[in-house]
């Protein structure tokens, strides 16, 4: 079986099973669990000291759903590798210091089949730290699932809208959009645009930036899809580095939101 080795453990989250467990359960805890049904989350992919308290606060509204979802569609920005389209993985697991995430290679297979805008390139996935991040969230808090890794080039909306609705599923299928919002900013800066980001996100506009979002070709995919089916954003929590851990001169703006 070809697994995909962590690539960014011990630099963005622990590196320890015993170690990456107590993170994730200490910032789980500090997440507040609200009435929601979440068909789709929208959570930062930066290191966990910065981002993964705003991350939990997305990933806590899972719990009463952890035995229900056993697929989970995760898409994510390409930080490493410039193409067109969307990439899968060639491999059938992914793996993490707490084990294994078997990959749905049925359905990957079909996508890369059905859609000409998928194609299959490792080396998208290969040092990729926007989907790997999710991962042990995803593992800590739900029972048994697999995962549809895509992760996101340069794709106009209506061709990641295509794969989201072809994917969609019922009440078994997760999606996990991997986002960060503004980037290098000042502390107030960074604040005013998350703040309009957020306001745009809350409105579904499928037209968001760059400078807005870092996983702004997944999300605006996303933001079609849920339009179109008449879905509604809560916005659960949007910071900033200059909250969590590090100074206020340049931040990393961060945003956590389920639609249901």
């Amino acid at each position: 079986m070809t697994i995909r080795p962590p690539a960014v453990a011990g630099a963005f989250y622990p590196d320890q099973p015993e170690a990456l467990q107590a993170v994730l359960s200490h910032l789980l805890a500090g997440a507040p669990e609200r009435d929601l049904s979440p068909k789709v989350l929208i959570v930062p992919h930066a290191g966990y000291i910065y981002s993964g308290s705003i991350a939990a606060s997305g990933y806590t509204q899972l719990s009463p759903f952890k035995d229900q979802i056993t697929r989970v569609v995760l898409l994510g920005p390409s930080h490493q590798v410039p193409f067109e389209g969307l990439a899968l993985p060639d491999c059938e697991s992914y793996s993490t210091p707490l084990g294994d995430i078997a990959l749905d290679t049925e359905a990957m297979s079909a996508l890369n089949s059905r859609f000409s805008q998928i194609q299959i390139l490792d080396s998208a996935h290969k040092n990729e730290h926007s989907l790997e991040v999710q991962c042990p969230f995803l593992q800590e808090i739900l029972s048994d699932f697999k995962l549809i890794p895509l992760v996101v080039g340069d794709a106009s909306v209506y061709s990641v809208a295509d794969v989201i609705n072809h994917l969609w599923g019922g009440d078994e299928t997760l999606f996990v959009i991997s986002s960060d919002l503004s980037h290098y900013l000042s502390y107030e800066e960074a604040r005013q645009r998350d703040g309009m980001t957020t306001k745009a996100i809350e409105q579904l506009n499928p037209s968001l930036t760059g400078g807005q979002a870092c996983g702004c070709y997944p999300l605006n995919g996303m933001m079609k899809v849920a339009q179109d089916r008449g879905m509604e954003v809560i916005t659960l929590d949007v910071r900033n580095s200059g909250d969590t851990a590090g100074d206020r001169e340049r931040v990393v703006g961060y945003g956590a939101y389920v639609i249901q």
